[in-house]
């Protein structure tokens, strides 16, 4: 993927839409390929793995494959959270409590049916893994356009680290940005890992 320059809405939309595009024809494999290298990376991080809490999106469509990660941090004991877009545009969050927990919700998405917390929980997660169409050298995620990633983020509590899953073409030298838009604290692609962005023990702990 080429590297955008400039910060406008224009840039945004047309590398929105190039990756998206670029996501719909990626074949069935590479996608079950993805999602092991994805759920395998971040289950290797003991801190995230063993118990706690994680907020996950259960991906769709063309996203790298999310939903093997989550499966197997509940199997391992993790509360999982899993967003609910509500209509005003904010994410609220539910429990990920097996297969059964899940329903559809229009527009391909597939959201948790139990109690909702309200978005102030991501203040107890230990980690939140944020989905992105693309993630540049200092950490700044471009999402889907319409912010609620970025409000969501604004609750998360100063030692949670939020963690961006892209595809490897999708790690690029800059993003289109702009004042709202928050940065994340690692990216995972399936080829690299983990990339942590200014590692400090005041967000990141102990990755052994």
């Amino acid at each position: 993927m080429g590297d955008p320059n400039g910060p406008d809405r224009v840039d945004k939309r047309a590398l929105r839409e190039r990756v998206l595009a670029e996501r719909r024809s990626r074949p069935a494999e590479e996608r079950d390929r993805v999602g092991a290298a994805v759920r395998d990376t971040l289950m290797d991080l003991s801190w995230l793995a063993m118990g706690g809490t994680v907020a996950c999106y259960y991906s769709v469509g063309g996203e790298p494959d999310t939903r093997r990660l989550v499966h197997a941090l509940w199997k391992r004991g993790t509360y999982v959270l899993l967003p609910i877009f509500l209509p005003d545009g904010t994410l609220d969050w539910a429990s990920f409590d097996g297969p059964d927990s899940l329903a559809p919700a229009g527009h391909g998405l597939v959201e948790p049916t139990g109690h909702r917390h309200g978005a102030e929980v991501l203040g107890h997660a230990d980690a939140v893994i944020c989905p992105a169409l693309a993630v540049d050298a200092h950490g700044m995620r471009l999402g889907r356009g319409a912010g609620c990633y970025d409000r969501a983020l604004a609750h998360k509590g100063p030692h949670t680290p939020a963690i961006a899953v892209v595809h490897d073409d999708e790690f690029v030298r800059a993003v289109p940005t702009e004042p709202h838009d928050r940065p994340v604290d690692g990216v995972v692609t399936p080829g690299a890992g983990l990339h942590v962005f200014a590692p400090n023990d005041r967000v990141w702990p102990t990755t052994g």
